[in-house]
């Protein structure tokens, strides 16, 4: 469970250093460059120990999978929420058939 808690938090700091930027566009490329390494720093000091205390219980690619089925519910909850778009049947379909994929690589076979 720390390492999911700890994934979550990653991706809340990197969805705002790849994507926060964009309510700001009139601001310099160059300070939302700075601005977002300064937030992906952050980012990596949850990251890095996720997946150090993860690695005990599951492989490098159920991590991944778990990082990527989070980034996509952090990233679907802050495109509605802070970019003010919305999520359209296709989006919510293609997520659906990503997380199906959750059950071919956690599945003992």
């Amino acid at each position: 469970m720390k390492t999911i808690a700890l994934l979550v938090v990653s991706n809340i700091f990197m969805t705002f250093a790849w994507y926060g930027h964009l309510r700001y566009k009139n601001s310099p490329l160059w300070i939302a460059i700075f601005v977002s390494w300064l937030i992906a720093f952050i980012e990596y000091c949850f990251q890095v120990p996720a997946n150090r205390i993860g690695h005990y219980q599951f492989s490098a690619a159920q991590l991944k999978t778990i990082q990527e089925v989070i980034t996509l519910i952090v990233f679907s909850i802050f495109s509605v929420v802070y970019l003010k778009e919305g999520l359209k049947w296709n989006y919510v379909v293609g997520f659906f058939m990503i997380i199906l994929a959750v059950v071919f690589i956690f599945h003992k076979w």
